[in-house]
């Protein structure tokens, strides 16, 4: 009975998902009906996030200690980051060497698609907007998450004069948390009625076309899930690492494909970290920075693409200079892409735009992303739940290590 009182919330929306999907088996189209039931759980979760982020990154920023820990905290992220993103798209060129992709696609001929422009408006838009209240929608996650981390920084850096502000902040993310809690009691009708609909009305038709480079991405990128995960949390934790990191990454798993959004999953990510023992001055920073930051699936996906408008404009994909070129770009697509399904557009005139692609690519590009969604988007936010394991572990040996430091000189 404790166990299945503990795994409850997993059953329920396990049997909601399956219940939706046979629903949608039986009923095909006509199952769209219910859609509305799922639009309507996801539009509450997406509400809820915005302030959830805020209030999650802004109090997790103030309550940290002036000094060296944020920067450290920050520093050992954007490592974490950048080595997982580079290893996903390293060993996609390998896979992608392995087993070529030889894939006849008819191009679109379409000349009204919007061209990107210069670097400096393309950075402009991607970390800042013109008025306070476009921060307010999740389309622009990443200025968001800057101006929540300032506020943060500003709390800290105030002392004393900001110690109501701080507790206001700390309040804030608890309720805001159990909003979230109350929401996600729904998850298993609003996951349901949406799997029904996508298994009535889009499952047929996943793989079309494009079957070639969608099978070497849903075997990649499983084999990564399994494989690359685990060997993280080996890292981080060792055997009982991996353990409690599989444990709890059930539920986020489930919540990324049912959602389709690295956004949204950030509830189930931030009660997964902490079950994971995650410090939530590491998991409330981590986590939200990780859903706009952090997309091992975009890695693998970009990397995938660009082999295939390679090969279909007859360009190789094996000199040095084009890989290093690749593995920079997926960097860059993982920030440039936004936490929201198809929200990797941007990032794919990105590409179009550094290798000089004509614009017959871009359709190509689009439905590639599109078809890999839901596996992409379940390695872009579980992902985030093994980085931050990994940037708990090298925190704790920096302090030891500095612990040490400090040791010897007292000795001295």
């Amino acid at each position: 009975m404790g166990f299945f009182r503990t795994y409850s919330s997993l059953f329920w929306l396990l049997a909601g998902i399956i219940a939706g999907s046979i629903a949608g088996m039986i009923f095909g189209e006509h199952i769209a009906v219910i859609k509305p039931v799922g639009d309507i759980f996801l539009n509450l979760l997406f509400t809820a996030v915005i302030p959830l982020v805020f209030f999650a990154v802004a109090s997790a920023i103030a309550n940290i200690d002036a000094g060296k820990k944020l920067g450290a905290i920050l520093g050992i992220m954007s490592l974490v980051f950048l080595a997982t993103i580079l290893i996903s798209g390293f060993l996609t060129i390998v896979a992608v060497w392995i087993f070529p992709i030889h894939q006849e696609i008819t191009l679109s001929h379409d000349t009204n698609i919007t061209q990107p422009g210069n670097w400096g408006e393309q950075i402009t838009k991607l970390l800042t907007v013109n008025e306070f209240y476009e921060l307010l929608s999740r389309h622009n996650m990443l200025p968001f998450l800057i101006f929540s981390g300032l506020v943060g920084f500003a709390s800290m850096r105030a002392g004393q004069a900001g110690q109501a502000f701080r507790n206001f902040l700390h309040a804030g993310n608890e309720v805001m948390k159990d909003l979230l809690t109350l929401i996600m009691k729904a998850g298993p009708i609003g996951l349901g009625a949406y799997f029904a609909y996508q298994v009535g009305t889009v499952g047929p038709q996943l793989f079309g076309t494009y079957a070639h480079s969608l099978g070497l991405y849903y075997g990649f990128g499983i084999v990564y899930f399994f494989a690359g995960f685990t060997f993280y949390a080996f890292v981080a934790g060792g055997i009982n690492g991996v353990k409690i990191f599989w444990k709890n990454n059930i539920i986020p798993s489930l919540t990324a494909v049912g959602t389709g959004s690295s956004i949204a999953t950030i509830p189930a990510n931030l009660e997964a970290v902490k079950k994971m023992g995650v410090p939530p001055e590491i998991g409330n920073v981590v986590i939200p920075l990780g859903a706009s930051l952090h997309k091992d699936g975009s890695s693998i996906s970009s990397i995938i693409k660009m082999t295939v408008v390679f090969g279909m404009f007859g360009r190789g994909f094996d000199s040095p200079s084009v890989i290093l070129l690749a593995l920079a770009i997926t960097v860059l697509v993982s920030i440039v892409e936004g936490g929201i399904p198809n929200g990797g557009y941007i990032g794919e005139m990105l590409v179009m735009s550094v290798y000089g692609l004509p614009v017959e690519a871009l359709p190509p590009l689009m439905i590639i992303g599109t078809l890999v969604d839901p596996l992409a988007t379940i390695l872009n936010a579980t992902g985030d739940n093994v980085a931050s394991m990994l940037v708990a572990r090298f925190a704790q040996r920096s302090r030891d290590a500095e612990t040490q430091r400090n040791f010897i000189k007292s000795g001295e």
